[in-house]
C-alpha cells in the first residue's frame, strides 16, 4: 500500500515507519518536526519513503499529504495530558479540529483506510476497580487530550460509511521501549532511567492501575490492521496490548527495580492524584485479528537499562526526550 503516517517522525511513528518499509509498502511521512527529525534520517535510505514537512493544521498541508495514498495512519497530536494543559488551544487545535479535517478530507478524495490511534485514557476511572474495561465501556475522560481523542472517536463511527475510508479506532495502552524518537516521559521509561541514575524514586497512585504495551508492538498493530480484510477492521475499536500487562504503579516500580537490579529507595508520596484509573482487557484484538504482544515490560526495562549503561543514550535529562 501507499501509506500515509501523520506524526511520523515521532515515537510511535518512526517505528511503524520502519515497520511498514520493511513489509514493502510505501510510506510518506507528515511531521512538523516539532521534536527534531533525527528519527526520520535513516528513512532515506528507503527507496519506497518520501518525507513531507508540514503542519497538519493547514489546509493545504493536507491536501499535499493524502495525495496518491491508499491508507491514511493518523497519529499526529500533542501528545499526553500535560503537553495538552500546557497549550490547551493549540491541542484543540491538532487532536480534534485538524483530525476532523483530515478524515473529512480522506472522505472526499477515495482514501481506502484510516487507521486513528487513540488512548485507553479515554476510560479515565474505572466505576469497579475489580473489573476490567472492554471497548464498548462507558468513557471517562478526564483530561484535554482524552476528551479530544474522544471528540474525533466519536464523529469518526457517526460519520463514516460504505463508500468512505474503512475506519479503525486503535486504544493504545501506555508505551514503553526503546525508538528513534526516545521518550523519557512515559512512565516504564522513565521509572527504568530513575533506578539506574537517581538515588530515590518517587512515585504517587501507586494503586492505579494501567495497561501498557511495546512501542513495537503497538506498531505491529497497526500494521496488522493495514494487512487485514476490510470487513474485519472496518467500524472497529481496539484496544491494543495484553491483558496480563496491567500494572498498579507500585507493582511497576517493584518489577523494573528487580529487573534493573536497582538498589534506588522507592519512596511513596502524597500528590495531587492523577484521577486515571483503569485495567483494560485487549480480548477483542486477540480474537479477532489474532493480536499477540511479543514484549512485555520486564523485556522493556531489560532493553532500556542495556542501551542506558552501555552509553547508546547519553543525556537522559534532555528535553528532547519529552513531550
Amino acid at each position: 500500500m501507499r501509506v500515509l503516517i501523520t506524526g511520523g517522525a515521532g515515537y510511535l511513528g518512526s517505528v511503524l515507519a520502519r515497520l511498514l518499509l520493511t513489509e514493502g509498502h510505501h510510506v510518506r511521512i507528515l511531521d512538523s518536526l516539532l521534536h527534531g527529525g533525527h528519527a526520520v534520517s535513516g528513512l532515506y535510505l528507503y527507496d519506497n519513503f518520501n518525507f513531507l514537512r508540514g503542519d497538519v493544521r493547514s489546509e493545504a498541508t493536507r491536501e499535499e499529504a493524502i495525495a496518491n495514498v491508499d491508507a491514511v495512519v493518523h497519529l499526529a497530536a500533542i501528545v499526553g495530558d500535560p503537553a495538552c494543559a500546557r497549550q490547551p488551544e493549540t491541542a484543540r487545535e491538532v487532536n480534534l479540529e485538524a483530525s476532523l479535517a483530515l478524515y473529512q478530507l480522506c472522505q472526499r478524495n477515495g482514501i481506502v483506510r484510516f487507521i486513528f490511534s487513540s488512548t485507553c485514557s479515554n476510560y479515565g476511572k474505572m466505576a469497579d476497580p475489580s473489573d476490567y474495561v472492554t471497548e464498548d465501556s462507558h468513557l471517562r475522560p478526564v483530561s484535554l487530550y482524552a476528551e479530544t481523542k474522544v471528540g474525533v472517536e466519536q464523529h469518526l463511527l457517526d460519520t463514516m460509511s460504505p463508500d468512505g475510508p474503512a475506519v479503525t479506532i486503535l486504544r493504545f495502552a501506555t508505551l514503553f521501549g526503546l525508538a528513534p524518537r526516545m521518550r523519557f516521559d512515559l512512565t516504564v521509561n522513565t521509572f527504568t532511567r530513575d533506578m539506574l541514575i537517581e538515588n530515590e524514586l518517587q512515585i504517587y497512585g501507586e494503586q492505579f492501575w494501567r495497561p501498557y504495551v511495546h512501542v513495537l508492538d503497538a506498531a505491529r498493530a497497526i500494521a496488522l490492521v493495514l494487512n487485514s480484510p476490510r470487513d474485519k477492521t472496518e467500524g472497529e475499536v481496539f484496544n491494543v496490548g495484553d491483558t496480563r500487562e496491567n500494572y498498579q504503579k507500585g507493582q511497576l516500580a517493584s518489577l523494573i527495580q528487580t529487573r534493573t537490579g536497582s538498589r534506588v529507595q522507592i519512596k511513596h508520596v502524597d500528590h495531587a492524584e492523577d484521577p486515571r484509573d483503569y485495567r483494560v482487557s485487549f480480548e477483542k484484538i486477540n480474537q479477532k485479528l489474532g493480536f499477540c504482544i511479543t514484549r512485555t515490560v520486564s523485556d522493556g526495562v531489560i532493553e532500556i537499562a542495556d542501551a542506558i549503561n552501555k552509553g547508546v543514550l547519553t543525556d537522559l535529562d534532555d528535553p528532547r526526550y519529552s513531550n
